[in-house]
Protein backbone atom coordinates (compact mmCIF):
# COMPACT_ATOMS: atom_id res chain seq x y z
CA UNK A 1 0.00 0.00 0.00
CA UNK A 2 2.72 2.32 0.94
CA UNK A 3 4.74 1.80 -2.07
CA UNK A 4 1.42 2.27 -4.03
CA UNK A 5 0.95 5.88 -2.48
CA UNK A 6 4.82 6.95 -3.35
CA UNK A 7 4.08 6.32 -6.71
CA UNK A 8 0.65 7.91 -6.69
CA UNK A 9 2.62 11.03 -5.38
CA UNK A 10 5.45 11.26 -7.74
CA UNK A 11 2.89 10.88 -10.43
CA UNK A 12 0.82 13.88 -9.25
CA UNK A 13 4.41 16.01 -8.91
CA UNK A 14 4.92 14.91 -12.29
CA UNK A 15 1.68 16.41 -13.66
CA UNK A 16 2.32 19.47 -11.94
CA UNK A 17 5.74 20.01 -13.08
CA UNK A 18 4.44 19.84 -16.69
CA UNK A 19 1.61 21.95 -16.42
CA UNK A 20 3.26 24.28 -14.98
CA UNK A 21 5.51 24.58 -17.73
CA UNK A 22 2.67 24.80 -19.80
CA UNK A 23 1.47 27.77 -18.08
CA UNK A 24 4.77 29.24 -18.60
CA UNK A 25 4.96 28.46 -21.96
CA UNK A 26 1.82 30.37 -22.04
CA UNK A 27 2.24 33.53 -20.29
CA UNK A 28 5.60 33.89 -22.53
CA UNK A 29 3.53 34.09 -25.36
CA UNK A 30 1.34 36.64 -23.74
CA UNK A 31 3.40 38.74 -22.12
CA UNK A 32 6.32 38.36 -24.95
CA UNK A 33 9.68 36.07 -24.54
CA UNK A 34 12.08 39.18 -23.17
CA UNK A 35 9.49 40.25 -20.64
CA UNK A 36 9.33 36.78 -19.64
CA UNK A 37 13.11 36.35 -19.25
CA UNK A 38 13.53 39.49 -17.59
CA UNK A 39 11.04 38.76 -15.04
CA UNK A 40 13.01 35.13 -14.28
CA UNK A 41 16.29 36.33 -14.27
CA UNK A 42 15.10 39.13 -11.45
CA UNK A 43 13.64 36.06 -9.17
CA UNK A 44 16.65 33.66 -10.00
CA UNK A 45 18.62 36.11 -8.87
CA UNK A 46 16.86 36.82 -5.81
CA UNK A 47 16.24 33.06 -4.79
CA UNK A 48 19.99 32.62 -4.83
CA UNK A 49 20.52 35.62 -2.45
CA UNK A 50 17.54 34.36 0.17
CA UNK A 51 18.79 30.79 -0.52
CA UNK A 52 22.32 32.19 0.47
CA UNK A 53 21.28 33.42 3.32
CA UNK A 54 19.17 30.91 4.97
CA UNK A 55 21.71 28.05 3.99
CA UNK A 56 24.60 29.87 5.64
CA UNK A 57 22.40 30.56 8.71
CA UNK A 58 21.58 26.56 9.16
CA UNK A 59 24.59 25.55 8.52
CA UNK A 60 26.15 27.90 11.31
CA UNK A 61 23.07 26.86 13.64
CA UNK A 62 23.07 23.39 13.34
CA UNK A 63 26.24 23.65 13.81
CA UNK A 64 26.03 25.04 17.54
CA UNK A 65 22.88 23.34 17.82
CA UNK A 66 24.96 19.64 17.42
CA UNK A 67 28.71 21.03 18.66
CA UNK A 68 27.79 18.88 22.04
CA UNK A 69 27.78 15.67 19.96
CA UNK A 70 30.44 15.82 18.08
CA UNK A 71 33.90 14.47 18.75
CA UNK A 72 36.12 17.38 20.14
CA UNK A 73 33.26 19.93 21.13
CA UNK A 74 31.21 20.21 24.53
CA UNK A 75 31.87 17.11 26.54
CA UNK A 76 33.87 15.40 24.02
CA UNK A 77 37.29 17.16 24.12
CA UNK A 78 40.03 14.10 23.31
CA UNK A 79 40.56 11.30 26.32
CA UNK A 80 43.61 10.66 25.54
CA UNK A 81 47.55 12.82 25.71
CA UNK A 82 47.34 12.69 21.76
CA UNK A 83 44.12 13.39 20.94
CA UNK A 84 44.63 17.19 21.66
CA UNK A 85 46.97 17.53 18.88
CA UNK A 86 44.90 15.96 15.74
CA UNK A 87 41.58 18.61 17.60
CA UNK A 88 43.97 20.93 17.19
CA UNK A 89 44.69 20.04 13.58
CA UNK A 90 41.18 19.69 12.10
CA UNK A 91 40.06 22.92 14.02
CA UNK A 92 42.61 24.66 12.32
CA UNK A 93 41.60 23.12 8.68
CA UNK A 94 37.76 23.74 9.69
CA UNK A 95 38.28 26.94 10.43
CA UNK A 96 41.05 27.91 7.24
CA UNK A 97 38.19 26.14 5.05
CA UNK A 98 35.62 27.23 6.56
CA UNK A 99 36.46 30.52 5.46
CA UNK A 100 36.91 29.60 1.76
CA UNK A 101 33.30 27.78 2.43
CA UNK A 102 31.50 31.18 3.37
CA UNK A 103 33.35 33.13 0.94
CA UNK A 104 32.74 30.76 -1.95
CA UNK A 105 28.74 30.67 -1.13
CA UNK A 106 28.48 34.19 -1.03
CA UNK A 107 30.71 34.81 -4.37
CA UNK A 108 28.66 32.05 -6.09
CA UNK A 109 25.05 33.30 -4.74
CA UNK A 110 25.75 37.21 -4.68
CA UNK A 111 27.14 36.91 -8.64
CA UNK A 112 23.76 35.10 -9.94
CA UNK A 113 22.00 38.12 -8.29
CA UNK A 114 24.54 40.59 -9.43
CA UNK A 115 25.10 39.23 -13.04
CA UNK A 116 21.94 38.07 -13.94
CA UNK A 117 20.40 38.86 -17.40
CA UNK A 118 19.30 42.32 -17.79
CA UNK A 119 18.17 44.05 -21.30
CA UNK A 120 21.20 45.95 -22.86
CA UNK A 121 24.07 44.52 -20.54
CA UNK A 122 26.58 42.58 -22.12
CA UNK A 123 29.37 39.64 -20.38
CA UNK A 124 33.28 41.35 -20.52
CA UNK A 125 35.87 38.55 -21.21
CA UNK A 126 39.05 39.05 -19.45
CA UNK A 127 41.98 37.02 -21.13
CA UNK A 128 44.95 37.05 -18.37
CA UNK A 129 45.54 38.69 -15.13
CA UNK A 130 48.65 38.43 -13.85
CA UNK A 131 47.79 39.71 -10.01
CA UNK A 132 44.79 37.53 -10.00
CA UNK A 133 46.37 34.26 -11.25
CA UNK A 134 49.20 34.84 -8.19
CA UNK A 135 46.46 35.63 -5.26
CA UNK A 136 45.44 32.07 -6.50
CA UNK A 137 48.01 30.63 -6.41
CA UNK A 138 50.09 31.61 -3.47
CA UNK A 139 47.20 32.11 -1.07
CA UNK A 140 46.18 28.19 -1.43
CA UNK A 141 49.95 27.03 -1.36
CA UNK A 142 50.44 29.13 1.81
CA UNK A 143 47.59 27.03 3.24
CA UNK A 144 48.59 23.84 2.19
CA UNK A 145 51.87 24.49 3.57
CA UNK A 146 50.69 25.63 7.04
CA UNK A 147 48.07 22.39 6.97
CA UNK A 148 50.86 20.12 5.81
CA UNK A 149 53.28 21.28 8.40
CA UNK A 150 50.96 21.05 11.05
CA UNK A 151 49.76 17.70 10.25
CA UNK A 152 53.66 16.36 9.55
CA UNK A 153 54.06 17.49 13.19
CA UNK A 154 50.66 15.87 14.82
CA UNK A 155 52.27 12.49 12.53
CA UNK A 156 55.16 12.60 13.89
CA UNK A 157 54.22 13.23 17.46
CA UNK A 158 51.33 10.40 17.68
CA UNK A 159 53.04 7.84 15.44
CA UNK A 160 56.43 7.15 17.47
CA UNK A 161 57.15 4.42 18.53
CA UNK A 162 57.36 3.98 22.37
CA UNK A 163 61.46 3.52 23.96
CA UNK A 164 62.28 0.01 25.67
CA UNK A 165 62.81 2.08 28.64
CA UNK A 166 59.38 3.62 29.14
CA UNK A 167 56.63 2.47 31.47
CA UNK A 168 54.12 1.32 28.98
CA UNK A 169 51.93 -1.95 29.09
CA UNK A 170 51.06 -3.41 25.47
CA UNK A 171 48.19 -5.44 24.76
CA UNK A 172 47.19 -6.97 21.37
CA UNK A 173 43.72 -6.29 19.66
CA UNK A 174 43.36 -9.33 16.55
CA UNK A 175 40.05 -8.66 14.70
CA UNK A 176 38.41 -11.51 13.04
CA UNK A 177 34.73 -12.01 11.74
CA UNK A 178 32.74 -10.74 14.17
CA UNK A 179 34.96 -10.65 17.41
CA UNK A 180 37.62 -9.11 18.77
CA UNK A 181 40.63 -10.74 20.27
CA UNK A 182 42.17 -8.70 23.02
CA UNK A 183 45.50 -10.02 24.58
CA UNK A 184 47.55 -8.99 27.47
CA UNK A 185 50.78 -9.83 28.43
CA UNK A 186 51.27 -11.73 31.99
CA UNK A 187 53.80 -10.84 34.78
CA UNK A 188 56.37 -10.76 32.69
CA UNK A 189 55.15 -8.07 30.63
CA UNK A 190 55.69 -9.61 27.58
CA UNK A 191 53.36 -11.09 24.96
CA UNK A 192 54.61 -14.39 23.47
CA UNK A 193 54.89 -15.53 20.09
CA UNK A 194 52.45 -16.20 16.91
CA UNK A 195 52.25 -18.99 14.11
CA UNK A 196 48.97 -18.59 12.31
CA UNK A 197 49.97 -22.62 11.50
CA UNK A 198 49.67 -23.37 15.04
CA UNK A 199 45.82 -21.46 15.19
CA UNK A 200 42.96 -24.13 16.19
CA UNK A 201 39.86 -24.61 17.74
CA UNK A 202 41.82 -24.24 21.47
CA UNK A 203 44.15 -21.69 20.22
CA UNK A 204 42.56 -19.15 18.27
CA UNK A 205 45.79 -16.84 18.34
CA UNK A 206 48.12 -19.33 16.89
CA UNK A 207 49.98 -18.49 19.86
CA UNK A 208 53.21 -20.93 19.95
CA UNK A 209 53.39 -22.19 23.62
CA UNK A 210 57.11 -23.80 23.49
CA UNK A 211 57.56 -19.70 23.91
CA UNK A 212 58.14 -19.22 27.45
CA UNK A 213 56.42 -15.64 27.18
CA UNK A 214 53.20 -17.30 25.96
CA UNK A 215 52.64 -19.19 29.02
CA UNK A 216 51.14 -16.09 31.42
CA UNK A 217 49.67 -14.66 28.74
CA UNK A 218 46.31 -13.51 29.36
CA UNK A 219 42.69 -13.62 27.27
CA UNK A 220 40.36 -12.07 29.15
CA UNK A 221 36.39 -11.46 28.81
CA UNK A 222 34.28 -9.07 26.30
CA UNK A 223 35.48 -6.17 28.67
CA UNK A 224 38.78 -4.27 28.19
CA UNK A 225 40.47 -2.53 31.16
CA UNK A 226 43.37 -0.15 30.89
CA UNK A 227 45.02 1.91 33.47
CA UNK A 228 44.29 5.85 33.51
CA UNK A 229 47.73 8.04 33.29
CA UNK A 230 49.91 4.60 31.33
CA UNK A 231 50.90 4.73 28.34
CA UNK A 232 49.46 1.43 25.93
CA UNK A 233 51.04 0.53 22.94
CA UNK A 234 48.65 -1.81 21.21
CA UNK A 235 49.16 -4.62 18.17
CA UNK A 236 46.95 -4.60 15.78
CA UNK A 237 46.37 -7.93 13.26
CA UNK A 238 43.40 -9.82 11.86
CA UNK A 239 43.45 -13.00 11.16
CA UNK A 240 40.53 -12.67 8.00
CA UNK A 241 39.23 -9.59 6.26
CA UNK A 242 40.64 -6.11 6.60
CA UNK A 243 39.28 -4.51 9.75
CA UNK A 244 39.64 -1.29 11.80
CA UNK A 245 40.71 -0.77 15.58
CA UNK A 246 38.54 2.37 16.52
CA UNK A 247 38.46 4.48 19.69
CA UNK A 248 36.64 7.75 18.82
CA UNK A 249 36.55 9.03 22.00
CA UNK A 250 40.89 8.88 22.39
CA UNK A 251 41.59 9.71 18.89
CA UNK A 252 42.43 6.31 17.76
CA UNK A 253 42.14 4.44 14.41
CA UNK A 254 44.47 2.66 12.70
CA UNK A 255 43.70 -0.73 10.01
CA UNK A 256 43.77 -4.33 10.96
CA UNK A 257 45.27 -5.64 8.35
CA UNK A 258 46.34 -9.79 7.72
CA UNK A 259 49.50 -10.64 7.37
CA UNK A 260 50.60 -7.38 8.08
CA UNK A 261 50.73 -6.39 11.88
CA UNK A 262 50.12 -2.29 12.53
CA UNK A 263 50.63 -0.55 16.00
CA UNK A 264 48.58 2.44 17.64
CA UNK A 265 50.38 4.47 20.85
CA UNK A 266 48.20 6.47 23.49
CA UNK A 267 48.03 7.20 26.93
CA UNK A 268 44.08 7.38 28.18
CA UNK A 269 43.74 10.60 30.82
CA UNK A 270 39.99 10.35 31.41
CA UNK A 271 38.66 7.44 33.84
CA UNK A 272 35.21 6.13 32.37
CA UNK A 273 33.91 7.74 35.55
CA UNK A 274 35.70 11.06 34.78
CA UNK A 275 34.05 11.37 31.11
CA UNK A 276 30.95 10.44 32.69
CA UNK A 277 30.88 13.30 34.94
CA UNK A 278 31.52 15.79 31.92
CA UNK A 279 28.60 14.43 30.35
CA UNK A 280 26.41 15.13 33.66
CA UNK A 281 27.16 18.90 33.10
CA UNK A 282 25.11 18.93 29.81
CA UNK A 283 21.38 18.95 29.60
CA UNK A 284 21.15 16.84 26.36
CA UNK A 285 22.64 13.72 28.76
CA UNK A 286 20.39 14.21 31.75
CA UNK A 287 17.90 12.85 29.55
CA UNK A 288 16.76 9.65 29.74
CA UNK A 289 18.50 6.39 28.32
CA UNK A 290 15.73 4.54 27.50
CA UNK A 291 12.77 6.47 26.74
CA UNK A 292 10.19 4.15 27.31
CA UNK A 293 11.65 4.62 31.22
CA UNK A 294 11.81 7.84 31.90
CA UNK A 295 12.74 7.97 35.44
CA UNK A 296 15.29 4.97 34.72
CA UNK A 297 19.64 5.76 34.35
CA UNK A 298 20.51 9.37 32.31
CA UNK A 299 22.39 8.98 29.46
CA UNK A 300 25.72 10.41 30.97
CA UNK A 301 25.10 7.40 33.54
CA UNK A 302 25.05 4.63 30.88
CA UNK A 303 28.31 6.08 28.77
CA UNK A 304 31.03 3.53 27.58
CA UNK A 305 34.03 3.69 25.74
CA UNK A 306 33.30 1.58 22.77
CA UNK A 307 35.88 0.21 20.33
CA UNK A 308 34.45 -0.43 17.23
CA UNK A 309 35.61 -1.86 13.78
CA UNK A 310 35.50 0.60 11.50
CA UNK A 311 35.56 -0.98 8.18
CA UNK A 312 32.39 -2.73 6.43
CA UNK A 313 33.79 -6.44 7.11
CA UNK A 314 30.80 -8.61 6.62
CA UNK A 315 27.33 -8.84 7.78
CA UNK A 316 28.31 -9.15 11.18
CA UNK A 317 30.19 -5.89 11.56
CA UNK A 318 27.92 -4.40 14.11
CA UNK A 319 28.73 -7.17 16.66
CA UNK A 320 32.02 -6.46 16.56
CA UNK A 321 32.06 -3.52 19.68
CA UNK A 322 33.72 -3.92 22.59
CA UNK A 323 33.33 -1.81 25.76
CA UNK A 324 36.55 -0.36 27.27
CA UNK A 325 37.12 0.79 30.90
CA UNK A 326 39.59 2.89 32.06
CA UNK A 327 40.53 3.03 35.66
CA UNK A 328 42.80 3.89 38.27
CA UNK A 329 45.91 1.91 38.72
CA UNK A 330 44.98 0.70 41.68
CA UNK A 331 40.84 -0.77 40.23
CA UNK A 332 43.23 -1.78 37.01
CA UNK A 333 45.70 -4.01 39.27
CA UNK A 334 42.69 -5.49 40.77
CA UNK A 335 41.07 -6.53 37.55
CA UNK A 336 44.29 -7.77 36.77
CA UNK A 337 44.83 -9.79 39.46
CA UNK A 338 42.04 -12.13 39.08
CA UNK A 339 43.21 -13.10 35.43
CA UNK A 340 44.23 -16.39 34.75
CA UNK A 341 46.72 -17.70 32.26
CA UNK A 342 45.17 -18.71 28.90
CA UNK A 343 47.72 -21.22 28.14
CA UNK A 344 47.92 -22.32 31.99
CA UNK A 345 44.12 -23.04 32.32
CA UNK A 346 42.94 -23.68 28.63
CA UNK A 347 45.73 -25.67 27.37
CA UNK A 348 48.03 -26.94 29.79
CA UNK A 349 47.92 -30.90 30.43
CA UNK A 350 45.85 -31.34 27.23
CA UNK A 351 47.18 -33.36 24.34
CA UNK A 352 48.00 -29.92 21.91
CA UNK A 353 50.36 -28.72 24.85
CA UNK A 354 54.21 -29.15 23.75
CA UNK A 355 55.08 -28.70 27.44
CA UNK A 356 52.92 -32.03 28.84
CA UNK A 357 56.16 -34.33 30.61
CA UNK A 358 57.89 -30.57 31.82
CA UNK A 359 57.76 -28.64 35.12
CA UNK A 360 57.70 -24.98 33.79
CA UNK A 361 59.26 -22.05 35.25
CA UNK A 362 55.88 -19.99 35.59
CA UNK A 363 54.76 -23.28 37.46
CA UNK A 364 57.58 -23.55 39.83
CA UNK A 365 57.52 -19.80 40.77
CA UNK A 366 53.39 -20.18 41.16
CA UNK A 367 54.05 -23.15 43.32
CA UNK A 368 56.78 -21.57 45.60
CA UNK A 369 54.63 -18.55 46.43
CA UNK A 370 51.31 -21.10 47.17
CA UNK A 371 54.09 -23.41 49.54
CA UNK A 372 55.45 -19.91 51.41
CA UNK A 373 51.72 -18.50 51.83
CA UNK A 374 50.52 -22.43 53.14
CA UNK A 375 53.85 -22.86 55.33
CA UNK A 376 52.79 -18.83 57.31
CA UNK A 377 49.57 -19.81 57.60
CA UNK A 378 50.20 -23.33 59.29
CA UNK A 379 53.09 -21.88 61.33
CA UNK A 380 50.76 -19.04 62.77
CA UNK A 381 47.75 -20.90 63.31
CA UNK A 382 46.85 -22.23 66.41
CA UNK A 383 43.85 -25.01 64.72
CA UNK A 384 45.77 -28.39 64.32
CA UNK A 385 44.27 -29.05 60.81
CA UNK A 386 45.77 -26.22 59.30
CA UNK A 387 49.34 -27.50 60.62
CA UNK A 388 48.89 -30.89 58.11
CA UNK A 389 49.78 -29.59 54.65
CA UNK A 390 49.92 -31.93 51.58
CA UNK A 391 52.91 -32.12 48.78
CA UNK A 392 50.70 -32.11 45.96
CA UNK A 393 53.52 -32.01 43.55
CA UNK A 394 55.51 -34.76 45.00
CA UNK A 395 55.78 -38.45 42.59
CA UNK A 396 57.70 -41.74 43.07
CA UNK A 397 58.25 -44.26 40.28
CA UNK A 398 55.67 -46.87 40.01
CA UNK A 399 55.77 -49.15 43.16
CA UNK A 400 58.91 -47.67 44.18
CA UNK A 401 60.18 -45.14 46.55
CA UNK A 402 62.25 -43.21 43.82
CA UNK A 403 61.73 -39.73 43.67
CA UNK A 404 60.68 -38.52 40.25
CA UNK A 405 63.21 -35.60 39.10
CA UNK A 406 60.29 -33.00 38.94
CA UNK A 407 59.37 -33.57 42.89
CA UNK A 408 62.55 -31.51 43.36
CA UNK A 409 60.91 -28.44 42.92
CA UNK A 410 58.08 -29.03 46.12
CA UNK A 411 60.87 -30.57 48.07
CA UNK A 412 63.14 -27.36 47.43
CA UNK A 413 60.42 -24.84 48.55
CA UNK A 414 60.25 -27.25 51.71
CA UNK A 415 63.77 -26.96 52.32
CA UNK A 416 63.25 -22.94 52.00
CA UNK A 417 60.11 -23.02 54.31
CA UNK A 418 62.34 -25.16 56.93
CA UNK A 419 65.20 -22.50 56.68
CA UNK A 420 62.71 -20.04 57.05
CA UNK A 421 61.42 -21.33 60.11
CA UNK A 422 64.37 -22.86 61.80
CA UNK A 423 62.36 -23.95 65.46
CA UNK A 424 59.83 -26.11 63.96
CA UNK A 425 59.94 -30.10 63.42
CA UNK A 426 58.20 -31.79 61.08
CA UNK A 427 56.59 -35.21 60.47
CA UNK A 428 56.83 -36.47 56.68
CA UNK A 429 54.48 -39.01 56.49
CA UNK A 430 53.83 -41.15 53.27
CA UNK A 431 50.74 -43.00 51.92
CA UNK A 432 49.68 -45.25 49.76
CA UNK A 433 46.09 -46.19 47.82
CA UNK A 434 44.16 -49.73 48.65
CA UNK A 435 46.25 -51.37 45.59
CA UNK A 436 48.04 -54.63 46.38
CA UNK A 437 49.01 -56.22 49.96
CA UNK A 438 48.73 -53.87 53.04
CA UNK A 439 51.79 -54.75 54.46
CA UNK A 440 53.86 -54.15 51.10
CA UNK A 441 51.88 -50.92 51.22
CA UNK A 442 52.90 -49.78 54.92
CA UNK A 443 56.42 -50.40 54.23
CA UNK A 444 56.92 -49.31 50.89
CA UNK A 445 54.81 -45.76 52.90
CA UNK A 446 57.68 -45.98 54.80
CA UNK A 447 60.51 -46.34 52.26
CA UNK A 448 59.08 -42.70 50.59
CA UNK A 449 58.30 -40.65 53.63
CA UNK A 450 62.20 -42.33 54.26
CA UNK A 451 63.70 -40.52 50.98
CA UNK A 452 61.73 -37.59 51.39
CA UNK A 453 63.71 -37.57 54.81
CA UNK A 454 67.16 -38.15 52.47
CA UNK A 455 66.71 -35.43 50.43
CA UNK A 456 66.36 -32.85 52.56
CA UNK A 457 68.83 -34.15 54.94
CA UNK A 458 71.06 -33.81 52.12
CA UNK A 459 70.56 -30.24 51.58
CA UNK A 460 71.47 -29.24 55.02
CA UNK A 461 68.10 -29.85 57.29
CA UNK A 462 69.13 -31.77 60.23
CA UNK A 463 67.51 -35.08 60.99
CA UNK A 464 66.41 -34.32 63.95
CA UNK A 465 63.53 -31.93 62.92
CA UNK A 466 62.45 -34.75 61.00
CA UNK A 467 59.98 -37.81 61.46
CA UNK A 468 59.50 -40.09 58.98
CA UNK A 469 56.31 -42.40 59.18
CA UNK A 470 54.51 -44.23 57.07
CA UNK A 471 50.75 -45.22 57.14
CA UNK A 472 50.08 -47.34 54.25
CA UNK A 473 46.90 -47.42 52.87
CA UNK A 474 45.19 -46.44 56.15
CA UNK A 475 44.72 -42.96 55.97
CA UNK A 476 43.85 -41.89 52.02
CA UNK A 477 43.38 -38.20 51.27
CA UNK A 478 40.16 -39.50 49.50
CA UNK A 479 38.00 -42.75 49.24
CA UNK A 480 39.65 -45.44 47.36
CA UNK A 481 37.17 -45.97 45.20
CA UNK A 482 38.35 -45.20 41.99
CA UNK A 483 41.59 -44.71 39.52
CA UNK A 484 41.14 -41.17 40.51
CA UNK A 485 40.83 -41.28 44.00
CA UNK A 486 43.52 -43.71 44.56
CA UNK A 487 46.26 -41.50 42.20
CA UNK A 488 45.98 -39.19 45.14
CA UNK A 489 49.21 -40.13 47.30
CA UNK A 490 50.27 -37.38 48.93
CA UNK A 491 53.00 -36.72 50.91
CA UNK A 492 52.66 -35.04 54.54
Amino acid sequence: MTAIIILLCVLLITIVLVQIGKVTELTAQIKGEREVLRDNSKWNGWLSVAFMIVFLVGVFISAWEYKNQMMGYGPHTSASAHGGALDDMFNLTLILTGIVFVLCHIALFWFAYKYRWQEGRKAQFIAHDNRLELIWTAVPAVVMTILVVRGLNAWNTVMADVNPNEDYIEIEATGQQFNWIIRYPGPDGKLGARNYKLTGANNQLGMDFTDPKTWDDVIPGQEIYLPVGKKVRVRITAKDVLHNFYLPHFRVKMDAVPGMPTYFIFTPIKTTSDYRNELRKYDEYNLPYDDAEPTGAKRWEKFEYELACAELCGKGHYSMKRILKVVSQEEFDAWYSKQESFYLTQVRGKDEDPNKDKVLDIEVRQRAREFSENVKKAVESTDVADKTLTLRHINFETGSATLTANSRYELDNLVTALNAFPGIVIEVAGHTDNTGDPLENQALSSARAASVVKYLTDRGISEGRLRPRGYGDTKPLAPNDSDENRAKKPQN
